[in-house]
């Protein structure tokens, strides 16, 4: 149920349907568009939802369903239905291709049995009769006219037409060039005139032939003579194409005697062919949305993740803008939400935006809402938007709300959703405040679920102590004065009515009188909601940097695995093959050595045969010996100093000198951090470190002595932005989440600069100025992506 009765074109849903009629192929298929309403059956719901999103998966990720013509057959059929009338060739060719169209989506879905079950569902037990196809196959041909030889008869006067058009063309041609040739024709060609084939002659010269004048030219000059000869021929072809008339007749008439039995099977296929168009319509419209499946259940609670607004989506899409997303959960722990903030927050499209969308979910229409989001039934549907005041009524806008009101309370119950906007408004506060708060704790010992906006204080205290009901607010950049669209649960909203004001222009003598006019208590209120606001904003942003760093040491972490990993596999594999050259080594050693030693017993070698196979023996063991690596050290005595790289003299290892403390060198080796005693490193040139060794050095040195805050403050606008690009070039490098840049105040010309340089790259999330206290607008945070 729906109250009040134009609730649907309060909340935009009319459109909607506007918007899905556009994608029909058909009238039949606007037709049904026109009929959707908001039910409350679950099992129906979740049909049309399913069918919805079914097809949408075939117009993403399948092959085209072959749509091709959509004709109201229904029509035709209750037409063929009637005993004496026949359908004409159009008429039949409508059916022919109508049929066709419905064989081939038949066709298509058989091929894919099983994949689309609510799809499937539409054609389900209905016959595939191919018999009636053929019959008019035999009758039209492709292009919607009749066969010339749909029977003998139709044939055999064809032909006939086609031997008498001849013969008369023939003979109007040799009269015509005669009669050229005789100088009595008149400038052109042989013409048409009532249908029959004419010679234009000159006046002068029409008695010259015998034949029947049809016309004459406006200057009287020439007559239009059809040969008497001709004549004859002519009304032979006339009586035969009468003949033929009745003939197609006589032929579509048992053809539509034919159709006839078939006709509640032609309706059943129509019907097929409109929900066809019918949910191929509502599948583009989820596309256009970005629309999705939610999940749906039967209870009253919805939980919308990542929603916006479709219209304002669509609106949005042609403007390059994007929508800010709504997260918002109502179910019997959180059974009304109460939402405030700033005029033009956004209170209102929040709400509209859930009315919407469980309007869209109940009609089985797909939402623009995240995969997860989760919509339930409401049995009725309660909406206070905007002003109803009516003088023929004579209903004011208060008089309107309250009357809205008293039907909220007496027919709402726990499967009701609310949706009140300003909700109180339209009288004396202090009265239409206690009013609607008596309302709002009637509606929640009702259990009843929805969504109301205020501006009003006693209705956000009341919230915030009472059980099943809770704030929320719109928040506000209140450095500069913006709405963000974003709904926080969990906490009362300002309303900004001095600070909106002030920057509207407002004199300060009017804003300090009006702050004077307000309670103590409540200006306390305001303030605190305002500063709480502000440190939401700073907590959000600072999390937001917390997840991105995370992210990165998440990425560095992974990469390090998969390096260790790649490193361990390759370790194995050099032992593998040293230990096989090894291998291969000492059996040539073997082989060698056994051979030199058969040489000298066989030949009883003397000294110098001997002498020369021990040369041999040591040029080939000379070959497998491993030259030590050759570390380039300096003086022991040589003074150290930070920078200097040095080799541990009790083992291998190379690091970096950081600092010198007395006797103790601070060495940096890789990430890690040790002290040596003096005497127990060496210097070393640079040159002899490994260049991977050096470079890993650099980076980490580079990391440590990065800042990401620069002062361009006395410099001219280029010199300013080339060393600007530079420290943005490294903080994206190295990961860094914001900049700082001092640029100064003066007139604002080289902030104006800096802020329009940085906006074309697309690593800039948002720029803002600092404090008010701590420099203001003279300087810039960029924050990164």
């Amino acid at each position: 149920m729906l109250y009040p009765s134009n609730s649907t074109d309060k909340l935009g849903f009319t459109e909607v349907k506007e918007l899905i009629k556009a994608h029909c192929l058909s009238e039949m298929g606007r037709q049904m568009v026109d009929k959707i309403q908001v039910m409350n059956n679950y099992d129906q719901i979740r049909k049309f939802l399913y069918q919805a999103h079914e097809f949408k998966n075939i117009l993403e990720n399948d092959a085209p369903l072959p749509i091709h013509h959509f004709f109201d057959i229904k029509s035709l059929a209750n037409k063929a239905k009637i005993e004496g009338t026949f359908l004409s060739e159009e008429e039949f060719y409508q059916v022919q291709a109508s049929l066709t169209t419905v064989f081939a989506v038949i066709g298509y879905f058989n091929e894919r049995e099983g994949q689309y079950p609510n799809l499937e569902a539409l054609f389900e037990h209905l016959p595939i009769e191919k018999a009636i196809l053929k019959k008019i196959d035999l009758v039209i041909d492709q292009k919607g006219k009749i066969r010339p030889n749909a029977s003998r008869d139709l044939q055999e006067i064809t032909s006939g037409i086609a031997k008498a058009e001849q013969e008369a063309r023939k003979k109007i041609d040799v009269i015509f060039k005669s009669a050229t040739g005789n100088g009595w024709t008149a400038d052109g060609s042989l013409t048409v005139r009532d249908g029959r084939l004419c010679i234009p002659l000159l006046a002068e010269n029409k008695r010259k032939l015998k034949g029947f004048i049809h016309d004459e030219s406006a200057s009287g000059q020439t007559v239009y003579m059809e040969p008497e000869e001709v004549f004859t021929l002519n009304n032979k072809i006339r009586d035969l194409e009468f003949e033929r008339r009745r003939e197609i007749v006589k032929i579509l008439m048992a053809l539509t005697d034919e159709l006839r039995p078939y006709v509640p099977l032609l309706l059943s296929y129509h019907s097929l062919l409109t929900k066809l168009d019918f949910v191929r319509a509502k599948a583009l419209f989820a596309i256009d949305i970005e629309g999705n499946m939610p999940e749906v259940v039967n209870d009253a609670r919805l939980k919308l993740t990542n929603a916006r607004h479709p219209l304002l989506l669509l609106n949005f899409k042609k403007e390059g803008k994007i929508v800010v997303p709504l997260n918002v959960q109502i179910d019997e722990g959180t059974r009304i939400i109460v939402v405030s903030g700033p005029n033009a927050g956004g209170k209102s499209v929040c709400m509209k935006t859930v009315g919407l969308l469980q309007m869209m979910v109940q009609a089985g229409l797909l939402i623009s809402a995240a995969e997860g989001s989760v919509a339930g039934v409401f049995k009725q549907l309660f909406v206070d938007i905007g002003d109803d005041q009516s003088i023929e009524s004579d209903l004011s806008t208060y008089s309107a709300h309250l009357s809205k009101m008293k039907n909220f309370v007496e027919q709402a119950n726990g499967k009701t959703l609310i949706l009140i906007d300003e909700f109180g408004t339209g009288t004396d506060p202090q009265f239409g405040g206690p009013i609607a708060e008596a309302v709002l704790e009637s509606l929640n010992h009702k259990k009843v679920k929805g969504m109301v906006t205020t501006h009003y204080s006693n209705l956000k205290i009341f919230a915030s102590h009472t059980e099943g009901i809770e704030n929320a607010s719109m928040l506000f950049n209140n450095v500069e004065m913006k709405p963000l669209y974003m709904l926080e649960v969990g906490k009362p909203g300002s309303s900004y009515a001095f600070e909106i004001a002030q920057k509207i222009g407002l004199p300060q003598n009017v804003l300090n009188l009006a702050k004077n006019k307000v309670s103590a208590g409540q200006k306390k209120v305001d303030t605190l909601l305002v500063d709480l606001e502000r440190e939401k904003k700073e907590i959000f942003d600072t999390k937001q940097k917390l997840d991105k760093q995370q992210r990165q040491v998440n990425t560095l972490l992974a990469e390090n695995e998969k390096l260790k990993s790649y490193l361990e596999e390759n370790k194995k594999a050099l032992i593998k093959d040293a230990k096989e050259q090894a291998k291969n080594i000492i059996l040539n050693a073997n082989k060698l050595v056994e051979n030199t030693i058969s040489e000298i017993k066989s030949s009883n070698a003397d000294k110098e045969t001997t002498r020369t196979l021990r040369e041999n023996l040591n040029i080939e063991l000379q070959k497998n010996t491993v030259k030590p690596a050759v570390v380039k050290s300096l003086p022991a005595d040589e003074e150290l100093k930070p920078g200097d790289w040095v080799k541990l003299t009790d083992s291998e290892t190379t690091g970096q000198v950081i600092e010198l403390i007395k006797d103790n060198v601070v060495i940096a080796i890789g990430d890690l951090r040790t002290v040596a005693k003096r005497k127990r490193v060496i210097k070393v040139s640079k040159s002899s470190v490994p260049k991977e060794i050096r470079k890993s050095y650099s980076q980490t040195n580079d990391m440590a002595s990065f800042s990401p805050e620069i002062d361009v403050r006395g410099m001219r606008t280029e010199d300013a932005l080339s060393n600007i690009e530079r420290l943005f070039d490294r903080a994206i490098m190295m990961g860094f989440g914001n900049l700082k840049i001092i640029h100064g105040k003066g007139d604002g010309i080289l902030r104006k600069m800096i802020r329009q340089y940085l906006k074309k790259y697309d690593q800039v999330d948002r720029m803002e100025d600092e404090h008010a206290d701590r420099g203001g607008d003279g300087i810039t945070y960029v924050y990164l992506k």
